[in-house]
């Protein structure tokens, strides 16, 4: 038992002694710190917009919804592309900055449905946005359907409350050709 002290003495002595070996931080780190480039990480987040007052919207023809407070900025845009055909597609974009080269999954929740819509920062302008072209056919688009509001998120873009409308749902379904009358039948 004595020999057992002697060696617990100096392995204390010798941890003890560890963190004397090192110099403490100095100014010089902070500097050389601040002079380093910058990794090129994600940009800030951004908040949530407020959308108390913000409104679906006819824009740049029948086929395209806005949604934004009416004399502020666009939130979203909704756009039917090649209307009642099976490659029917539903362009979504979210009027938020984007960075270069990335993708994400833009979710659209509500009505108890979700949908995941793979978007892409899109060069709009001259900036990069968020934007996917998503089959018209997408259980996804399903959320339009009800009398509750959904909610549109991207990481990164902030979650944007959408206000319920019987818009949203109108084109979707036009773009699916659903309530449209049968243009090939015989009008006789």
């Amino acid at each position: 038992m004595e020999m057992r002290k002697p060696a617990l003495a100096a392995a204390l002595i010798a941890a003890l002694a560890l963190p004397a070996c090192k110099p403490p931080p100095t100014d010089a780190a902070v500097a050389r710190a601040a002079i380093m480039p910058d990794a090129g990480g994600p940009s800030t987040p951004l908040p949530s917009p407020d959308t108390t007052d913000a409104v679906w919207a006819q824009s740049g023809g029948p086929l395209r919804l806005v949604y934004g407070a009416p004399g502020e900025p666009v939130l979203l845009a909704i756009e039917c592309i090649g209307a009642e055909t099976p490659a029917a597609t539903l362009r979504i974009t979210r009027h938020a900055p984007a960075d270069s080269g990335v993708g994400a999954l833009l979710a659209l929740i509500g009505n108890g449905r979700i949908g995941r819509f793979p978007v892409d920062a899109t060069p709009r302008g001259d900036r990069l946005m968020w934007q996917g072209d998503v089959p018209a056919i997408a259980p996804g688009w399903d959320a339009f359907k009800g009398p509750r509001e959904a909610t549109a998120t991207v990481p990164g873009a902030g979650l944007v409350r959408l206000n319920p409308s019987p818009l949203p749902l109108a084109l979707v379904e036009s773009c699916r050709g659903i309530g449209q009358p049968d243009q090939s039948a015989d009008p006789a």
